[in-house]
């Protein structure tokens, strides 16, 4: 089995930043793809970045130019650093995994718990 879990969430004021942590853990051979997801309250899930196991990301428009997404393959951690947060930008934070589990052929997919980011003054 696989663990995610994310740290790092908080209250911030608008303009702030924060950044964001989700390690995994078990028994694992290899990660590939790492992602970041929220999820804002009355709304579906949404992409918010995304890095393959080579550092090569993807944004949604939303966040282009103010968050950043980067990883620690050596520690199995995804980073999201969050700047110029905006009140929008308010929901809980999900980070996922593509995860090849040692004595396994095929990776799945696995998720953090999530935590929460609050954008208020």
């Amino acid at each position: 089995q696989v663990q995610l879990v994310e740290s790092g969430g908080g209250l911030v004021q608008p303009g702030g930043s924060l950044r964001l942590s989700c390690a995994a853990s078990g028994s694992i051979f290899r990660i590939y793809d790492m992602g970041w997801h929220r999820q804002a309250p009355g709304k579906q899930r949404e992409l918010v970045a995304t890095i393959t196991r080579g550092s090569s990301t993807n944004y949604a428009d939303s966040v282009k130019g103010r968050f950043t997404i980067s990883r620690d393959n050596a520690k199995n951690t995804v980073y999201l650093q969050m700047n110029s947060l905006k009140p929008e930008d308010t929901a809980v934070y999900y980070c996922n995994a593509d995860v090849r589990e040692a004595g396994r052929l095929l990776s799945r997919d696995y998720w953090g718990q999530g935590t929460q980011v609050t954008v208020s003054s």
